[in-house]
């Protein structure tokens, strides 16, 4: 898969503000998810949030493996320069 695939199944199921998707070979990614919806969820829901688009792609091998960072706005604000953006 691209790197934008997943950026798009990401951004059209869930509300968020900012996707970032990196991957070198495309099964293995990293994904940094921005969005309001993280600030109530304990960090389990997260994870599981932004897992469930990507089900159907995990289950099919397009993708191995997913290392998922959230932020909220704020949050994101404050560290996106620790990640590299």
């Amino acid at each position: 898969m691209e790197n934008s695939e997943v950026q798009a199944v990401l951004m059209q199921a869930l509300p968020l503000e900012e996707v970032h998707v990196l991957s070198n070979d495309g099964s293995h990614f990293q994904v940094i998810a921005v969005g309001d919806m993280f600030g109530e969820l304990s960090r389990v829901k997260k994870q599981q949030a932004v897992y469930a688009p990507l089900m159907e792609y995990i289950a099919d091998n397009r993708i191995h493996a997913v290392s998922i960072k959230t932020y909220t706005p704020a949050e994101w604000a404050r560290d996106r320069k620790l990640n590299g953006f």
